[in-house]
Formats: structure tokens, C-alpha cells, sequence
């Protein structure tokens, strides 16, 4: 059983910045590793000898990538974020595809024959169905 007189407020501090440090290393690992698998410009063989290589020098390893890939990484990062954002736009537009004005309007007055929603909400709903 460790008692609070038995570890001191700076190793606790230590501690915390040395597992804090673990996790942040852990982070760019998996960045740098999901970065050598997302490459279609080299070969299998150039990705495995970076992977060897931060394998056996996993600290030196990461850096070194780090530091002689940061502008492809940069570059394919945006990438694949343009590709996901092309994605989320076009799912978007398919899943909330714009109505005609009429069937628009059609669709608020059978809310408001139901009482789904007032005189005023359906004035509102026409008027934007006829400004687009």
C-alpha cells in the first residue's frame, strides 16, 4: 500500500507528465502508421522498411518520418479530409433533396389541416418554399 507520505507531490507531477508524454508519443505513432498505410505513392517494400524501422527505433523512428514526410503527410491529410467532407456533402444533398415550391406548400397545409402546426408556421413555411 503506498501512503501519500511515501510519494511526494512532485514525483505524482512526474508521473502525470511521463504518462502524458506516453499518450501524446502513442498518438503520433498511430497517426504516422495510419500515414504509411494511406500511401499509393511507394511501394509495399519502402512501407514495410518504415515500419521496420520504427519497430526497432520507435522513438528515432517516428521523428525521422515525421521530419522527412511532414509535407506528404500534410498534403494527403487534406486530402482524405476533402474526400470525406465531397462524401458528407453528397450524402446531404441526396438525403434532404429539395422539394418543388408546390409540394412544399402541399405538405405544410396538410400539417396544418392535421393542427400540426399553426396559421402562422404554415405563412412562414409557404414564404421560404416560395423564396427558393
Amino acid at each position: 500500500m503506498i501512503l501519500a507520505t511515501s510519494y511526494p507531490f512532485l514525483e505524482v507531477v512526474w508521473t502525470m507528465f511521463v504518462f502524458f508524454a506516453f499518450v501524446v508519443w502513442l498518438w503520433i505513432l498511430f497517426t504516422v502508421l495510419a500515414d504509411i498505410f494511406r500511401r499509393h505513392d511507394t511501394t509495399g517494400m519502402h512501407k514495410v522498411l518504415w515500419i521496420v524501422f520504427i519497430i526497432i527505433l520507435p522513438y528515432i523512428g517516428v521523428f525521422v518520418y515525421l521530419i522527412a514526410q511532414h509535407q506528404g503527410m500534410t498534403e494527403r491529410a487534406i486530402k482524405q479530409q476533402e474526400k470525406v467532407k465531397t462524401e458528407v456533402d453528397d450524402y446531404v444533398r441526396s438525403v434532404g433533396a429539395q422539394t418543388d415550391p408546390a409540394e412544399q406548400i402541399a405538405k405544410a397545409k396538410d400539417l396544418l389541416d392535421r393542427g400540426a402546426i399553426n396559421q402562422a408556421e404554415f405563412d412562414q413555411i409557404k414564404q421560404k418554399a416560395l423564396a427558393s
